[in-house]
């Protein structure tokens, strides 16, 4: 059902603000993303006063935005799409089971009259000792020992820095700082009352499924982007490429485990990721010549969590990061987007993210480890990689 067409609202930073705002005074859930190579924001809101979680998301096949933790035993939460907002058309539109309540009108108003503070603010400060080196750098060379010992094949450990700063952040403004700084990540503001709220620009696409053709990605390897750089003259070491193509394996290995034998392999080829430079392999499974109407499913739970955010073989690799990792992941490392709406799904892995509290922000990086791997080089690597948020935020 649509609501308006023509309605008239705030500029989009705003209308985010006033969004997450609204769910956190009024009870729901808000999430706004941008597709890779789109121009156009979309938002939508879950007016539930309490979000259920969810374990099997896309079987329900209800329209909506998926937001799920590294640790599948954790809670996945799907935010339904009880209004739609194309924030390229101002359309509003209502999922057609939604049945359009004073709560609606509330918050249409509140989006339209209500200004939320957006002050931005003056003094961010990032929380980095010497011991979170330390801590770090010892980790990957107890993890190059486990590869040697013959217990993985790779290991993906990963760590945290807090920021923090004087005022709340403005994160409609940050959105669309992000948005313009990444053209090609999928850019995201998620806000569940359960978890929180979640920004990030992920380079990683984990299943998407569109006309009938499945997509999936391996990515791996990084090293970082210098404006000018020609694509073509990229070297890449034996190790990038071994950890690259580890990731591959994991996911025709997946396909193996339903006898799934016609896909499209193309790469691995260089591609720029904000300040970085990733390999990238594309995998394309056309659905109906195939026989799986069902394959987005069925590869998500194969799928998650990859050897590119957990490691090889992967049980093995997760028992050795919940017993040497000392912290809790909660979403990073998870995989989130849109689901069963306007017919597709678009799931990303939900990496260079970081969990926004009042004043405060952790941000998360992690580095693909092989036996190969240098552990200051590995260092170095999550530095860049957190420097994806960190150049932007402000």
């Amino acid at each position: 059902m649509t609501i308006s067409e023509e309605i008239r609202i705030q500029p989009i930073e705003q209308v985010i603000n006033n969004a997450v705002a609204f769910g956190k005074q009024e009870g729901g859930a808000v999430a706004v993303w941008r597709i890779p190579g789109e121009d156009s924001i979309q938002l939508i809101v879950d007016f539930s006063t309490e979000l259920q979680h969810t374990p099997e998301p896309l079987d329900i096949k209800s329209p909506g935005f998926v937001f799920a933790p590294f640790d599948t035993s954790s809670n996945t939460y799907l935010v339904k799409a009880d209004l739609h907002i194309n924030m390229g058309t101002h359309q509003i539109t209502a999922r057609p089971d939604y049945n359009v309540s004073t709560k609606t009108e509330k918050f249409l108003t509140f989006l339209e009259k209500e200004k939320v503070q957006t002050t931005i603010p003056s003094d961010i400060r990032i929380a980095d000792t010497i011991g979170d080196k330390q801590k770090f750098t010892q980790l990957v060379s107890t993890s190059v020992k486990a590869i040697q010992g013959g217990q993985f094949q790779k290991v993906v450990p990963s760590r945290k820095k807090e920021i923090t700063f004087n005022q709340p952040l403005n994160v409609g403004d940050n959105f669309l700082r992000l948005a313009k700084a990444y053209p090609s990540a999928f850019i995201s503001l998620v806000f569940v009352p359960q978890a929180g709220v979640w920004m990030g620009a992920t380079p990683e696409l984990l299943i998407s499924v569109k006309d009938n053709t499945f997509k999936s990605v391996a990515l791996a390897g990084t090293q970082k982007f210098e404006e000018g750089t020609s694509l073509s003259n990229v070297a890449w070491t034996q190790k990038e490429i071994e950890e690259q193509a580890l990731v591959s394996r994991y996911i025709i290995n997946c396909f193996k485990k339903i006898r799934l034998r016609e896909f499209e392999e193309l790469g691995p080829k260089t591609v720029v990721a904000g300040n970085l430079l990733h390999l990238k392999t594309e995998f394309k499974v056309d659905m109906l010549a195939t026989n799986f109407p069902d394959l987005g499913e069925i590869m998500l739970k194969l799928l998650h969590p990859t050897s590119a955010i957990c490691g090889m073989p992967l049980e093995p690799a997760r028992e050795f990061l919940i017993k040497h990792e000392h912290y809790d992941r909660q979403y990073f490392a998870g995989y989130l987007g849109p689901a069963n709406l306007n017919n597709s799904t678009h799931l990303y892995v939900n990496l260079r993210c970081m969990h926004i509290e009042e004043n405060k922000a952790t941000v998360f990086a992690g580095a693909g480890v092989t036996e190969d791997s240098q552990p200051e080089k590995e260092w170095m690597e999550t530095e860049i990689k957190m420097n994806t948020l960190l150049n932007i935020i402000k």
